[in-house]
């Protein structure tokens, strides 16, 4: 793994983004070495003089992205701030940071599953407990609930909150500049203010 990552960083970041998109996309047993090395613009010769086999991509690749994601989202995700929408609003940001570099970083959950290969299989289970952006438990845990109107059901509310920031979310992946932060960041707080209207209390 050290030496694919001390690769020039353009060049890295291709072959991390070709081999995420193709695992995540056809599964261990069904991706092909040759497309991520055509798709990263590198040789196929080059790309298994940093890594011995496919085998050992696919364990770099998820490795690797699940690294990122506990240093680039689980460590700054401020847990600290009660209010649920500064928190959802932080979580939304801080993806869509990592997403500018690897696009398709939220499709990581695609990588687990069984496959033909055994070392791979047990690769797999030996992080079962290994997070990824799935945290929807940590983002609603010791939320300020005095916030909320007195008439609203709070589970209830936590529900659709939750439900309507995954819509939110897929309307943010569905557009091609979600990359324009200015763009997208001027959009979730339009949304994130509808949605304090609808259950938070008045604020002066």
């Amino acid at each position: 793994m050290e030496q694919l990552l001390n690769m020039p960083k353009e060049r890295k970041e291709a072959l991390l983004n070709a081999a995420l998109k193709e695992f995540t996309q056809r599964g261990f047993d069904q991706a092909s070495t040759n497309e991520i090395a055509k798709n990263s613009g590198i040789s196929k010769s080059l790309m298994f003089h940093y890594v011995k086999n496919k085998q050992e991509l696919f364990m770099l690749v998820y490795d690797y992205f699940h690294q990122l994601i506990h240093q680039e989202y689980y460590l700054k995700l401020d847990l600290e701030q009660k209010d649920v929408f500064v928190r959802l609003r932080q979580s939304y940001l801080l993806q869509i940071q990592i997403l500018q570099t690897y696009p398709d970083v939220l499709l990581i959950e695609n990588l687990k599953g069984d496959t033909k290969s055994e070392v791979i299989n047990s690769f797999l289970a030996s992080k079962e407990d290994q997070a990824s952006f799935n945290c929807q438990v940590d983002l609603f845990k010791h939320i300020d609930t005095s916030k909320f109107r007195e008439n609203v059901n709070i589970e209830k509310a936590k529900k659709v909150i939750l439900w309507s920031n995954q819509g939110l979310i897929n309307e943010l992946l569905a557009d091609e500049e979600i990359l324009d932060l200015t763009k997208t960041t001027q959009l979730l707080d339009e949304y994130l203010a509808e949605l304090r209207k609808l259950f938070y209390v008045d604020e002066e």
